[in-house]
């Protein structure tokens, strides 16, 4: 059987009971952001679950296993602070009026995010899978990716959230610190993030399949689920300020602003 199928079914399977989970919970509790926090969660479960299981290097499995063991749960629990603290984000309470209250349509959405946990598994499976030995420079290459990527997201969260404590900006543009730079540093640091994975995937028979993440990533947050929605939603709440902000700083890559 291909090294690939059957992880990944088994993953399937409980990525779509999870989400039928919660999907009832935002029902419940009229909150669709528990799915952003399941998502990330998920695959942080699933590098674990893939460093235990899996059949390749050691040192790898457990370098995945770190790695995105960490990045999940890091982000999955900054989600789910931000969830419990603050109303449901403006996408899905846009998406909730669109569509009425419609709960099947809620639900297709919550399945294809439970899609997305399979597929962004992939890379990390192929790295855990890869029978290629470990070298110390590839170890510290995908190391070096991972704390950048999980260090600027991890800032760019916190100066999101200082931003947004303060009732003083109300209406206003998050300008600060790396937000200057770029409209979303945290998609660009979470995008850079799925480069390690190829590099622990060097050398593997699956290694191909490692560009997923930054590929599948990079197509998802500059024209599907990611920017569009959440520029869309900042512009209806924040209008003319937002478009300044669009007018004079990079859209993704962090760069510098235009006078």
């Amino acid at each position: 059987m291909n090294p690939l199928l059957q992880p990944l079914l088994w993953l399937g399977l409980v990525a779509t009971l999870v989400m039928s989970l919660v999907w009832l919970l935002q029902w419940r509790s009229r909150n669709a952001g528990f799915v952003d926090v399941a998502w990330a969660l998920m695959l942080g479960s699933a590098a674990l679950g893939f460093g235990w299981f899996a059949k390749g290097d050691v040192a790898t499995r457990i370098a995945v296993a770190v790695l995105g063991g960490l990045w999940g749960f890091r982000l999955g629990l900054h989600l789910l602070h931000r969830v419990l603290r603050e109303p449901e984000d403006g996408r899905y309470a846009y998406l909730r009026a669109h569509w009425q209250g419609d709960q099947g349509k809620f639900f297709g959405f919550f399945m294809v995010q439970a899609l997305f946990v399979v597929l962004f598994a992939i890379p990390m499976l192929a790295a855990a899978q890869n029978p290629t030995p470990l070298d110390l420079p590839h170890l510290l290459a995908a190391v070096a990716i991972w704390c950048l990527a999980l260090g600027g997201e991890s800032l760019a969260d916190a100066q999101l959230d200082a931003f947004r404590r303060d009732p003083a900006n109300r209406g206003k543009t998050c300008r600060d610190g790396l937000w200057r730079y770029s409209r979303h540093p945290n998609y660009f640091f979470e995008w850079l993030h799925w480069f390690a994975y190829v590099v622990l995937a060097m050398g593997s028979p699956l290694f191909a399949w490692s560009w997923i993440g930054p590929v599948v990533m990079l197509v998802s947050l500059n024209w599907l689920t990611g920017i569009p929605f959440v520029e869309a939603q900042s512009l209806r709440s924040r209008g003319d300020d937002y478009r300044d902000y669009q007018r004079t700083t990079s859209r993704f890559i962090p760069w510098m602003p235009k006078p």
